[in-house]
């Protein structure tokens, strides 16, 4: 037990405190970013205090529009978490899609092509979704199965041409996300799928039969969504810990020539990792249109495939490092619009901050210099381990 505390403990330590120097030092851009600090400069002591109320106001803000508003029991308690179920239901997609570049990062593959594939996982849950009449479990189940085949052989190609002709996978996914942005527009431009009466590019809304159910009722837009995003985080980690399939991920994408060596068949490993890493993020569109969404725009991806990237490398390529770092970019997306309505704090101090904490992810000499730590794993460490922790 005390040895699987102490792995549990190295594994998170780098990204708590890259989390705390991030905070850190967006408090100080918050503060000094604010026109009644700085023209108090000089005055030493009262920049220093204003500027810390401000940051705390600021990350208070924060708080409120992502976790807990007392300002919203007045009517019941219960309803001061709303602004943690909208955490949740950001959470949930991005989960999906950031598993999807954690799976790639163990198998040695960069899978920067989650954006595409979210993009055909909500195209395929769209159309069955507003275009069939099921019953209620059978029309989800429909939905998420022609989005897991669709955005599987989109992810599926990638793979393909990385192990038959050597592709490189970085460029060939980010070809692949604008031929999917461009062929989402193209598509919400047909009678199919436009709206009738509309002229904006929307699809129809899904059938209330397709629609995931609420998980504490009509008030709240988490859904069913976040528990999906749990069981397959948990499968993942299942499949990479326990089975031949998921050792041979990790065995190519520790050494590719070893595992060949050794009988694997690399092309087949390739191709399938990126089988079902298009079909994570694809489920991570598809339970973004049948959960909260319910309607397939030209920007319903928004930036989770490229979100996906960063919440991967902050959870360390880990299952369980990948959903707690989720979370917590789902934390700062739902929070930042409270901390610039509440506060004169604009919204892209969230990016700021999120930029920071890869910044010193990816600087672990930096962070164990600060807090003088020592036997620090670095991000070069886990690259060339293929990321396997």
């Amino acid at each position: 037990m005390k040895n699987r505390f102490a792995h549990f403990w190295r594994s998170v330590k780098l990204p708590l405190l890259a989390f705390t120097l991030a905070i850190l030092s967006g408090g100080l851009l918050i503060a000094f970013s604010d026109p009644k600090v700085i023209a108090l400069w000089k005055s030493p002591g009262k920049l220093l205090s204003e500027g810390f109320l401000v940051a705390i106001k600021a990350y208070e803000a924060l708080f409120q529009g992502s976790i807990f508003d007392m300002n919203l029991t007045h009517k019941r308690f219960i309803n001061g978490f709303y602004p943690l179920s909208e955490t949740f239901t950001v959470a949930a997609p991005l989960i999906l899609t950031a598993l999807s570049v954690t799976l790639a990062f163990r198998a040695g593959l960069f899978n920067i092509g989650a954006q595409g594939q979210f993009i055909f996982g909500a195209i395929g849950a769209s159309y069955v979704g507003f275009h069939f009449s099921l019953p209620p479990v059978i029309h989800i189940l429909a939905a998420i199965a022609f989005a897991l085949v669709l955005s599987g052989l989109w992810g599926g190609l990638v793979g393909l041409l990385k192990a038959r002709t050597g592709a490189h996978e970085v460029i060939v996914t980010i070809m692949l996300n604008y031929v999917a942005s461009y062929f989402l527009l193209w598509l919400l431009s047909t009678t199919t799928f436009l709206r009738k009466g509309r002229q904006d590019p929307i699809a129809p809304e899904v059938q209330e039969n397709a629609q995931l159910p609420r998980l504490a009722g009509d008030s709240f837009r988490v859904n069913f969504a976040i528990i999906i995003a749990l069981l397959v985080a948990w499968g993942i980690a299942v499949l990479l810990k326990r089975t031949t399939w998921g050792f041979q991920f990790r065995a190519v994408g520790a050494n590719t020539l070893a595992a060949k060596t050794a009988g694997m068949s690399v092309p087949f490993v390739m191709t399938s990792v990126m089988v079902i890493c298009g079909a994570l993020a694809g489920l991570g569109g598809a339970v973004q249109i049948l959960g909260s969404e319910h309607a397939l725009t030209a920007g319903a991806a928004g930036s989770f495939g490229f979100d996906a990237i960063t919440v991967a490398l902050l959870g360390r390529a880990q299952p369980v490092g990948t959903v707690l770092a989720a979370i917590l970019f789902a934390a700062l997306r739902a929070g930042g619009l409270t901390m610039q309505a509440n506060t004169t704090t604009p919204i892209d101090i969230v990016l700021v901050i999120q930029a920071l904490v890869v910044l010193f992810i990816a600087a672990p000499t930096l962070v164990r210099a600060v807090f003088r730590l020592k036997n620090v794993k670095t991000t070069s460490d886990m690259t060339a381990k293929g990321w396997n922790g």
